[in-house]
């Protein structure tokens, strides 16, 4: 029995030994026959990742020597537009991570030295292109060398030393660049700068005057701050947007959350879901003014390429909607001043501004400033001024007045306003549902006086507020729940005969 055993045991601690032999072999010899997986050698990972995604429109391909084809194009393209990423990140961190994979060693030679110079003095730039247009030159018939010239590159910079701003420059430019193909990758070789000149942006306006002068902030009352999430129903839009119409209201002002719509890859579920409520809209005779980019907050210039690749997306789909009222480009922007620079705020905001109207000249565009101070910021760029007021109504009528002194040329729109009638445990002096009522009739009866163009805030009370909207405190989480004209069991609140200076009913 003992014999048995000890050959059972032997055998099978023999066939365990050559189990592992043989699996180790074979995981030896599969890696020997696997090339190199770029992906993973790269610190930036970036072939997995849209992070630098300028506009590039590329001219003729009759070039000299080989044929362009659609396949070596496209690499070329990604490798080139990632080796702008890389250099744009290295001026920016004063790191030489990634420079080698996309630059040769001739070429990599003086990046290295003006990073080491920039480090040394302090000097740090921000900086991204916007909008390329190469053209092939020549393509070696061995297929190992490109030269093309990329004209009219806009370039966005800004320099600071020691942590100051000192510098801001807008440019175009055009480039000779020189490709080597090294293992199997286009790497710069040469890259040379000519033809550079400052770069005037096109800030044309236009005069508005036809907008909608009564309107409502809108969200869903079940899904407040998720329009477009799972509990989308077009239902519930019917019967809202039937109850604003029959108040008077003519427009509604919407929210498109930049994550949660895909940021540089939009969701085209989302987008559906957009254009579906645009659709209800205009079966109501309701405008839409839509607002990009909420919860939104980096500003990045590195971001840049993908905000406008997801405003793109959106713009150019919608824009021939016929219930789109306009383009409100980001709401409360200043209130990012503070924790992320005023400069980088508002040279965003100036950016992406002239570019949604060059996609969409025909729609207004403005930017939902969080009060009346800031209302004059970019008034030049924008071609309809807002902004938002939860003050002392009694003092609306100056504010407004005042605004209307400073840009007298504008229509100016009141697209935020309203009042909490939450009074209780976290606040027992608050508002109740009669001063609320109150302070809407005053409110309509400034804006029938001064002939104010108004979007209040907003249809519903919430039963619960996102954390991301005003935070963890409990005050201004049950606050933010009342500012409704329609409780949260559905019941009109007394303030709802004045969501209009025209409602029809107020039951």
């Amino acid at each position: 029995m003992n014999k048995h055993l000890l050959r059972t045991a032997l055998i099978v601690s023999y066939m365990v030994i050559i189990a592992v032999i043989i699996g180790g072999i074979s995981s030896l010899f599969s890696y020997l026959n696997t090339g190199a997986d770029r992906a993973s050698i790269l610190h930036t990972e970036i072939q997995k990742i849209n992070q630098y995604i300028p506009t590039v429109v590329w001219g003729s391909l009759q070039n000299e020597g080989r044929p362009m084809d659609a396949q070596t194009l496209s690499r070329l393209e990604n490798n080139y537009l990632d080796a702008w990423y890389i250099k744009q990140r290295a001026y920016q961190s004063n790191s030489t991570e990634g420079i080698e994979d996309y630059y040769t060693e001739n070429a990599r030679k003086n990046l290295y030295e003006t990073v080491a110079y920039n480090k040394a003095a302090g000097i740090t730039i921000e900086a991204t292109t916007l909008e390329h247009h190469p053209e092939i030159d020549f393509f070696s018939e061995d297929g190992q060398l490109i030269v093309l010239t990329d004209t009219d590159v806009v370039e966005y910079k800004r320099m600071y030393i020691n942590n100051v701003f000192v510098l801001e420059t807008k440019e175009v430019s055009t480039y000779k660049v020189l490709f080597l193909l090294e293992d199997g990758f286009w790497r710069i070789r040469h890259m040379i700068r000519e033809n550079t000149k400052p770069y005037i942006e096109k800030q044309s306006t236009k005069l508005v005057n036809d907008i909608p002068t009564k309107g409502i902030n809108y969200y869903p009352q079940a899904t407040p701050w998720d329009t477009f999430g799972e509990g989308f129903d077009t239902e519930i839009l019917h019967k809202d947007f039937n109850i604003l119409q029959d108040a008077g209201l003519q427009s509604i002002r919407i929210f498109v959350p930049y994550e949660d719509f895909g940021k540089a890859n939009i969701h085209a579920e989302k987008l559906k879901k957009l254009e579906q409520t645009l659709d209800m809209a205009a079966q109501y005779d309701l405008k839409v003014m839509i607002t990009l980019f909420d919860f939104y907050g980096a500003y990045s210039v590195l971001d840049w390429t993908l905000n406008r690749r997801h405003a793109h997306t959106i713009v150019s789909q919608l824009k021939n909607h016929p219930a789109l009222y306009g383009w409100d480009i980001k709401n409360e922007p200043n209130l990012d001043f503070e924790s992320r620079g005023k400069q980088n705020v508002v040279a965003w905001l100036d950016m992406m501004t002239s570019f949604v109207k060059s996609i969409d000249p025909q729609h207004p565009v403005t930017i939902g400033w969080s009060n009346a101070e800031s209302a004059i910021i970019l008034k030049d760029q924008v071609d309809v001024v807002s902004f938002h007021f939860y003050e002392n109504i009694d003092t609306l009528e100056e504010v407004y007045a005042s605004l209307q002194k400073e840009i007298p040329q504008k229509s100016i729109v009141l697209s935020e306003f309203g009042m909490s009638s939450y009074k209780g445990l976290w606040n027992p002096f608050g508002n109740s549902e009669t001063a609320q009522e109150a302070y809407h009739k005053k409110a309509q009866t400034i804006f029938a006086k001064n002939k104010i163009p108004f979007m209040s805030w907003t249809l519903y009370d919430f039963a619960e507020i996102p954390t991301e909207v005003v935070g963890k405190l409990p005050w201004r989480k049950n606050n933010q729940k009342r500012f409704g004209f329609i409780d949260d069991t559905g019941n009109k609140k007394p303030a709802f005969q004045y969501i209009s200076t025209n409602s029809k009913d107020s039951k």
